[in-house]
């Protein structure tokens, strides 16, 4: 018997089904993600680079997704917000370790106009919404005291009637140039398919790559 057909008799393999556009396939995994995953399939690792060249890493949560892109809000005073609006390119990755499936994606980053920003802040819980006001992301903390004297200002100052977008809060979105989907197989023999564009004008062209 042949060594793939040993292999596939010891374990299911579900191979990646290709398909012409690439954000069908993202919308029927992230799916299947959503009804698998015990908790925020909608995390995500995003890479972004510094201004001496040196990455960094952290998760943030996925908030919307379409053509234009994949977007996601922060602190623009944040690092990330200043290292995005100073290089705007970055990297995302999707791991969901219930479907032992991975989507790596890289692109150009553009800002989310004012509207969609607000329309966004608006459905966050007020706690949130206060938050995003007293919290100076990534700058040190002198104590969890302050943090909590500052929540209690801005809930104080914010009362009564909605709380407004703070101005430095907004939202990014990554307009991929690249996607590749992994799919997990026995023996660490991985099924992986890359679609990759010059840019967003630009038609996907496809191609699998060696685990």
């Amino acid at each position: 018997m042949p060594v793939v057909e040993r292999l596939a008799a010891l374990h299911i393999v579900v191979m990646i089904r290709e398909t012409a556009d690439p954000l069908s396939l993202f919308a029927e995994w992230y799916a299947e993600a959503e009804k698998s995953e015990p908790n925020d399939p909608s995390a995500l690792a995003l890479a972004t680079v510094g201004p001496d060249g040196m990455p960094s890493n952290r998760m943030v949560l996925l908030k919307g997704y379409d053509t234009a892109g994949f977007v996601f809000y922060t602190n623009y005073e944040s690092r990330k917000g200043r290292q995005l609006v100073t290089h705007p390119k970055a990297a995302m990755l999707f791991h969901w370790k219930s479907l032992r499936r991975q989507i790596r994606l890289e692109g150009p980053v553009s800002q989310t106009t004012a509207e969609e920003a607000d329309a966004y802040f608006a459905t966050r819980a007020r706690g949130s919404q206060i938050g995003a006001w007293a919290s100076e992301q990534s700058r040190p903390l002198e104590s969890r005291f302050a943090l909590e004297k500052r929540v209690a200002e801005f809930g104080a100052k914010h009362l009564i009637g909605s709380v407004p977008r703070p101005p430095h809060w907004s939202g990014f979105r990554l307009e991929p140039v690249l996607i590749e989907f992994w799919q997990d197989q026995p023996f660490r023999l991985h099924d992986r398919l890359e679609y990759r564009r010059t840019d967003a004008a630009s038609p996907w062209s496809t191609r699998t790559l060696y685990p």
